[in-house]
């Protein structure tokens, strides 16, 4: 984690991760299910950006620690998948499904968020506590400001890849999926995962068991979310 650590300690940090994401927003195609997710988790990072520089956040070394270690998350497994090795199981759906026709960009977008909020928020909140010798309440007004963003823009995102009103109803398929996830939920189970994280912190073996579930429920999640649809 050399590279983020370097990261949270220079100015512009929040910088460098929107750069790789706008690189990766110019090399895949738009219908890609990472593109779908990648676009979405661009403009949640900018809106973060926006708010850092504004000085909407009390602690901003905090809150772009917080945001870098998140988004390096996703990046890393992003590389790893390149790499054609195996990325966290929270992800493999995605990356897995991601040309597969029968799965629509909204099922895209939102089995990215189920991936990096289930999984990768709690280990990011870990990762700055140990970064900034803090404990997760220090942390707990960023990750709500966080949050709230995320939920603002799950809205903007349903109103923008949801089908017309004409096409979604009450039969098809897509509104009984989309009714099984809630990102109210994940994010408050998150908190809870990763406070639970660090009560564990002296005991590697068992935050390793308890990481291992953590990664394979939300890869399950994911995996549902990513079921294909007939047109």
């Amino acid at each position: 984690m050399a590279h983020c650590e370097q990261l949270t300690t220079v100015p512009g940090a929040v910088d460098g991760v929107l750069s790789r994401m706008r690189a990766l927003d110019a090399t895949l195609p738009p219908w890609d299910g990472v593109a779908v997710f990648n676009r979405v988790y661009l403009a949640v990072t900018e809106a973060v950006d926006r708010q850092i520089d504004g000085g909407r956040f009390p602690d901003a070394r905090a809150a772009i620690t917080l945001d870098v270690r998140f988004a390096e998350r996703y990046l890393a497994a992003v590389d790893t998948a390149d790499a054609d090795r195996r990325p966290p199981a929270c992800w493999r759906p995605l990356f897995q499904f991601r040309r597969h026709p029968g799965v629509r960009p909204l099922q895209f977008a939102l089995a990215g968020i189920n991936a990096h909020i289930g999984h990768d928020l709690a280990l990011a909140v870990v990762d700055t506590c140990r970064t900034l010798g803090c404990e997760p309440a220090d942390l707990e007004d960023e990750f709500d400001r966080v949050g709230d963003l995320l939920v603002s823009l799950e809205e903007r995102i349903r109103d923008e890849l949801m089908p017309g009103p004409d096409l979604l109803q009450i039969a098809d398929p897509l509104t009984h999926l989309l009714g099984s996830w809630s990102l109210e939920r994940a994010r408050d189970a998150t908190w809870a995962a990763a406070r639970a994280l660090w009560a564990l912190r002296r005991l590697p073996d068992v935050a390793g068991e308890f990481t291992e579930h953590l990664d394979a429920a939300v890869g399950f999640a994911g995996r549902m979310l990513l079921t294909p649809l007939p047109d």
